[in-house]
């Protein structure tokens, strides 16, 4: 991407702007960023050299926001709800994924390849959204921690599927025991880089006391934890995770000191705020160039398809918990389906695709279009859900 620090910089003051004035407005500061960003491209501001790719949004922004996310779950009650939380990002996003391929396939009449390409890559929840609308309608308790940490695994899942159909589409096929190999091999892998990492951090740092070196510390582990499973072919979204968990729960444990404890989560919490700001509105400045003509079809269909598939992805698995302790009220329900915003992943996904994956541009269009339609709609929504639900004060 051609991007200077002029670019970098003005880019931060206007998310400041914007996040005040979303403030006084009573939106979701994303919302507003995205729309910047449309604004953006139809202005005279010399946007046109600015192009959003998948190394940078998978590459570069999204490890931190893993990271970031994940450093603020904690193990006591991500345990308490793991098995809902597994349940919902995996069988989950498989039904959701697959609920929209056949529609793509049936319905707008796509290539098997890639209605299974898009289908699987906008399963993928945007947890960059969800939880800065949480964190800002000051949402607590179990229902934060179901839709961040389903949001977090959601991902996590999605891009492991993600490589497996990528591997169909462009192998000819594969065989059961070969996707089951990827799929474990995969996971663990990345599981597994992002304890190493994490470990190792956290070894080092509990052996300074300068919180400074600490930062630095948790810098590397965020993207060390990433890129080092990727380099592997494993799940890097994983790794991350894992780094950040371990990070919020073991490094309050004497590995950090007090002041260097403090000081992670304000930095994390600012780093979030930058790389939000950033690929919000790079996503608004991409979605105003993108060619929607005679695709309006196609990303109806798609709309509809990822809704219906959020849908039977959480009303039918949460009555699978209907009769234990782990029961979801129906309200909790609702909010996680509507909840379920897609982003930055699915987009990163989309453009990551070869050229000579068939339809590769209509499925990049239809993601952005899709994307577009949940931040919005379901953006600007979902704090009106929230207070119509009691779950906010009015």
């Amino acid at each position: 991407m051609n991007i200077s620090i002029e670019y970098i910089a003005t880019f931060l003051l206007i998310a400041a702007i914007v996040s005040m004035t979303a403030q006084r407005l009573k939106i979701p500061y994303t919302v507003g960023l995205m729309l910047t960003g449309i604004v953006l491209a139809v202005s005279p501001f010399p946007s046109d050299d600015i192009e959003v790719t998948k190394e940078l949004i998978f590459t570069i922004f999204l490890p931190p926001l893993i990271y970031e996310a994940a450093i603020h779950i904690k193990w006591r009650e991500l345990l308490n709800d793991l098995p809902v939380i597994l349940t919902f990002a995996t069988v989950g996003v498989l039904l959701s994924a697959g609920i929209t391929a056949a529609g793509m396939y049936y319905l707008a009449g796509w290539e098997l390849q890639s209605a299974i390409l898009f289908g699987v890559l906008i399963a993928a929840t945007d947890p960059v959204s969800v939880i800065t609308t949480f964190r800002e309608a000051g949402v607590h308790g179990r229902l934060r921690l179901l839709v961040e940490a389903e949001s977090l695994f959601n991902d996590g899942a999605a891009a492991v599927a993600f490589s497996i159909a990528l591997a169909f589409a462009t192998n000819g096929g594969i065989t059961t025991s070969d996707t089951a190999q990827i799929f474990l091999i995969t996971v663990a892998g990345g599981i597994l880089c992002g304890a190493l990492v994490a470990g190792a951090m956290l070894v080092l740092a509990g052996r300074t006391d300068d919180h400074l070196v600490e930062l630095t510390l948790t810098a590397v582990a965020a993207y060390g934890s990433f890129l080092l499973a990727e380099h592997f072919h494993l799940s890097g979204v994983l790794a991350s995770l894992v780094a950040g968990l371990l990070t919020g729960n073991l490094g309050s444990l004497g590995s950090f000191t007090d002041k260097g404890h403090e000081a992670v989560v304000s930095f994390w919490d600012f780093i979030a705020f930058v790389v939000n700001s950033l690929i919000f509105m790079l996503i608004g400045i991409e979605v105003a160039y993108q060619n929607f003509t005679n695709l309006f079809f196609s990303i109806a269909v798609a709309i509809v398809l990822v809704l219906l598939g959020r849908a039977v992805a959480i009303y039918p698995l949460s009555a699978l918990f209907l009769r234990s302790g782990l029961q979801i009220s129906f309200n909790h329900q609702h909010i996680l389906f509507w909840g379920g915003l897609r982003g930055a992943l699915a987009l990163a996904l989309a453009l990551g695709l070869p050229p000579e994956i068939p339809q590769r541009e209509t499925i990049v269009a239809v993601a952005f279009g899709v994307v577009a339609f949940s931040i919005f709609a379901q953006g600007l929504t979902m704090i009106s859900l929230l207070r119509k639900l009691k779950e906010i004060p009015e």
